[in-house]
């Protein structure tokens, strides 16, 4: 008798677990360049845009290199913890299986990667926008196959985060080097970015995306390679003119998406002013320098990348910028939480604790 009420407990157990759908934790998963790196280049062998040499990674966990272009963590790092999301890990992460895609997520993004596949191509080895969505659709699969119907769900409860656009700029269009450098202007140029995001928008929508947000550019005129190659050392007004114009684009074409696709929660994360006012006013964010990478090799500009042979700025607190292209663990920080006050995210794991904090800025090697 015992045993015939266990057994009917257990079926009703069972059934309800299947009407109710999955269980799972609400993940991440990131889609973007070298700012949500965490990885992913490092395991492309031919890639020339990595960030696996000294000191990449000196203020993360055991101080190596782990992928990231910066010195500590990605703004995606810290929303995510500050918001109980778990830190997605490379999709090229030896690890990675079912489980760990269940538990944690995946970030796809890649160092060098654009909306556009012709973006970057110099650096050889990088995913674009449409190479992360085919490898997500994989992803899909594989889930599908472990979770079958239940599967939907869990991928409708995820987080989706989409953050390029800044490549298609800085290594596509304002270098002549690049066909659409000479084939479009201003105006249509970001036309075409817009035509082919809206296509990998609904490409993810039908993959089972539907809380997506697609964060905007920041002032990238003003990061530290555009002020050099300039010659008064000021940033570059047209490269910021053209951040501004694509996050207008951008952000009508989410309202405009998000109004057409059922039960779609898209929206657009411009954080354009918060980064600006950082670059502009410094000092008013506890920062002395907005305006040259802590990790240079002196007056020989631009190092396109931090090198073991580079010199440490005294203070890496005190630096916006990392390198030339990358914002420090600092200003990554205060740019998320910035975001997170601003677009009032939440905690969606609120069960389980935030990972401690990896960052702790230690002095330079050479103090």
């Amino acid at each position: 008798m015992k045993f015939n009420v266990a057994l009917t407990l257990l079926l009703v157990s069972l059934v309800g677990i299947a009407i109710q759908g999955c269980h799972c934790k609400v993940v991440q998963f990131i889609f973007g360049d070298s700012l949500s790196d965490v990885g992913n280049n490092k395991n492309l062998p031919r890639s020339l845009a990595q960030a696996s040499l000294p000191y990449y990674g000196i203020d993360f966990g055991n101080g190596l290199p782990n992928g990231r272009f910066t010195n500590g963590r990605t703004v995606a790092d810290i929303i995510g913890d500050n918001t109980g999301l778990p830190r997605p890990p490379a999709f090229l992460d030896p690890s990675l299986t079912e489980d760990v895609i269940l538990e944690n997520g995946v970030n796809y993004a890649s160092g060098g990667g654009g909306i556009l596949n012709e973006t970057g191509g110099f650096f050889i080895q990088r995913f674009s926008l449409w190479r992360q969505i085919e490898l997500f659709q994989g992803t899909t699969e594989l889930i599908k196959s472990k979770l079958g119907k239940q599967a939907a769900k869990f991928f409708q409860d995820a987080r989706f985060v989409v953050a390029l656009g800044s490549n298609d700029f800085i290594n596509n269009y304002l270098m002549p080097v690049y066909t659409d450098s000479w084939t479009y202007n201003d105006e249509t140029f970001i036309e075409y970015l817009m035509e082919t995001l809206q296509k990998q928008l609904l490409a993810l929508h039908n993959l089972g995306a539907r809380k997506l947000m697609v964060f905007g550019l920041g002032p990238m005129g003003c990061i530290p390679l555009q002020r050099v190659l300039s010659t008064s050392g000021q940033c570059q007004e047209r490269a910021n003119k053209l951040a501004l114009s694509f996050n207008k684009a951008a952000s009508n074409l989410l309202v405009n998406l998000a109004s057409k696709l059922p039960n779609a929660s898209f929206k657009f994360g411009d954080a354009y002013d918060v980064v600006n006012d950082v670059i502009r006013n410094p000092y008013k964010y506890g920062f002395n320098n907005s305006d040259s990478p802590c990790c240079s090799l002196g007056n020989i500009r631009p190092a396109l990348t931090c090198l073991p042979t580079s010199t440490l700025c005294e203070d890496r607190s005190k630096y916006v910028f990392w390198d030339e292209y990358h914002p420090s663990d600092s200003a990554n920080e205060l740019i998320a939480n910035e975001l997170i006050k601003k677009f009032g995210f939440l905690d969606v794991n609120s069960h389980a604790p935030a990972p401690a904090p990896e960052s702790a800025i230690a002095p330079s090697p050479d103090e």
